[in-house]
């Protein structure tokens, strides 16, 4: 499971897709609908959340809201809980960890937007966009992070 703290805007069309479809899964173990994924480290942050799934439906309102812009036909109706919660935190280097792992998978299966996505931060700023329901704070790697930092091939 990969739930994005990057704006859904750098997913290439597989990774808004399994986006969607895993944040569909985290919502549903937060509501007792699954017995797997249960102690996975991607729900950490929204279960410290005060309405942990009012923060998922707004994660997946910024997904929803991409799919569209792109002309994908996402079912609104499977966000269980909407509404404006409060701007979860990520840190600079969970998303610039993120970044890398995300990038890495783009230049195997979509190297167009991997270098589209190098472009957009050339050009607009040093750290990448985050999610729109995120606001970026200084700090280390989330400490729920399990992915390794991509290291450069030799």
């Amino acid at each position: 499971m990969r739930i994005w703290s990057l704006d859904p805007v750098y997913l290439d069309r597989q990774g808004l897709l399994a986006c969607w479809r895993e944040t569909l899964l985290a919502q549903a173990v937060l509501l007792g609908r699954t017995k797997g994924y249960t102690n996975h480290p991607q729900l950490v942050r929204f279960r410290a959340e005060p309405d942990p799934l009012m923060a998922l439906g707004a994660y997946l309102q910024g997904v929803l809201a991409e799919a569209t812009e792109r002309g994908y036909r996402f079912d609104a109706s499977k966000i269980s809980r909407t509404g404006e919660p409060d701007l979860m935190p990520v840190t600079t280097s969970q998303l610039l960890l993120e970044w890398e792992h995300l990038t890495a998978k783009l230049i195997l299966r979509s190297p167009e937007q991997a270098q589209q996505n190098q472009q957009t931060l050339r050009e607009s700023a040093e750290i990448p966009a985050a999610h729109t329901m995120m606001r970026v704070v200084p700090g280390d790697v989330e400490p729920w992070e399990r992915a390794e930092p991509v290291r450069p091939r030799a």
